[in-house]
Parts: C-alpha cells; structure tokens; sequence
C-alpha cells in the first residue's frame, strides 16, 4: 500500500512519522524549516490515518507500506523521524529493512507492554466515556488536553483538535485496521539487534509513561539520555516545530555523509 505523502526540499531524505491522534499534517511547520537546512523531508500519512484508508480485506502493515512508499518516491536510505505511534512504526521499519536506515529520531515513545500511568489511564477513559456517550466533541477536547501542554498556542490545539476529530470520526466509519504480525515481537531483543544512531526525545510536558518509556528505548539503543524538548507535550514536534528540527538538524550533520 502506498502511503500519501508530502515533501519539501532537496538532499538526505528524512521521513517524518506522525502521531496516533495525528497525520501528515503535523509535520506542516516542520516540512519548510528542513528544507531549508538542505535535506529532503517527506511526510507520510500511517494506514488508517488522514488519507491513508486501509481496505477492509487487508491487514495494515505499518512498516512495510512505510518501505514501500520510499521505493516509490525514490528513497533508498534514509532518517527515520517519528512520534508517539511514529516512533514506534520507526522502529518496526528499522528491524524489518535496518541497512536502509541511516538513522533514528524517536519522540515520545512507550511500549505497549509498559503500564499505564494514572495520568494516561485518566485520558484514555475520558475519550472512551465520550465515544461512549456518542459525545465527539467531549472525545476531541478530552485528547487535546491529554496530548498537548497547558501552555500550547491556541493554533497548535486547533490542529490538534482537527486531526484527532478526523481520526475519531473515521474510527468510528471504518474502525480500527488489523494489524500484521508485529517484527518487534516481544520484549527488546529485536530492537538490541540494530546499530544505527539513534536520538530520544521527550516533550518537557509529557506524561511520565513516555519518560519511562523513552529511557528505556535509550538503553536498548545504545543512544545516551534522552533529550527533553522544553515547553511541549506529547506532540512536541507540532508545538515545538523550531525546537524539534534544530535537534533533528544537529543529528543529522553528525551522521556519516
């Protein structure tokens, strides 16, 4: 399956992955500024997210349509940028196709097996109790103020709230794609396996599960401590687009040409 896409700028080509409540679009503000430090961005919209409709007869395999699409758009090797679920697809791609990856920046990540902080089992029960309740509004205010910092501009909750309506609202028309059999499988032997550098970022206003979560990723990457984006949420990247491409920029001019 080949995923939407957009692009902006020329050189090292760096794919951006979105956001479970997110798509694309996230990565709108951060598409210009890296082109204009000379690479080749591309954002890709997951399956299941944005324009990325999964068949009903097919199971979505994340990473797979994520390798295939860069076949497509004319990218052999790459940096893998993702957040939240980005993350995680980042690194489904890297042990499925690990000499394509040039390099891995992963934000906001937790793995599944993890459990779930207060704080987080307090955000997923609020969207489930308005899903519930047939209240979509209720659901989207609840996600904005899970996923995002008190202190976001009113520009950065407007996107967000957009993408996640779009997400809750298509949830709800086609539901949720199978999914293929994880590459990761279980535990963090598969990810032990993989060399290639790698960064770990938190958003300052995060949730602890992806401070836990992102700590422990370190350590199985070999990639030093995390590095905290100051003023941001789980969806650093949206509110801070600067913050996030200057770190994505400086580990990029520290890969080998």
């Amino acid at each position: 399956m080949l995923l939407p896409s957009d692009e902006a700028g020329r050189g090292r080509p760096v794919v951006l992955l979105h956001a479970r409540p997110a798509d694309r679009t996230m990565w709108g503000a951060n598409l210009p500024l890296l082109a204009a430090a000379g690479v080749r961005a591309i954002a890709l919209d997951l399956p299941g997210h944005g324009d990325a409709l999964v068949p009903h007869d097919r199971a979505a395999a994340p990473w797979t349509d994520v390798l295939d699409t860069l076949d497509h758009l004319g990218a052999d090797r790459f940096v893998l940028a993702g957040n939240s679920l980005g993350a995680l697809v980042a690194l489904q791609a890297a042990v499925t196709a690990p000499e394509r990856i040039q390099g891995l920046v992963l934000v906001g990540y937790r793995p599944h097996d993890q459990p779930a902080s207060p704080r987080l089992r307090a955000a997923w029960d609020a969207e489930r109790t308005a899903l519930a309740a047939d209240d979509l509004d209720a659901a989207v205010t609840a996600g904005v103020a899970a996923w995002t910092s008190a202190g976001a501009a009113d520009a950065v909750r407007a996107h967000a709230a957009r993408m996640l309506r779009r997400r809750l609202t298509d949830q709800r028309a086609h539901g949720e794609p199978v999914l293929a059999a994880d590459p990761l499988g279980e535990g963090t032997a598969a990810l032990r396996t993989l060399t290639v550098p790698a960064l770990v970022g938190v958003g300052e206003d995060d949730m602890p599960d992806f401070f836990e979560g992102g700590e422990g990723l370190a350590r199985d990457l070999d990639a030093g401590q995390p590095v905290v984006i100051p003023a941001a949420g789980h969806l650093a990247p949206l509110e801070q687009p600067a913050a996030f491409c200057a770190l994505l920029l400086d580990f990029i001019r520290r890969l080998p040409d």
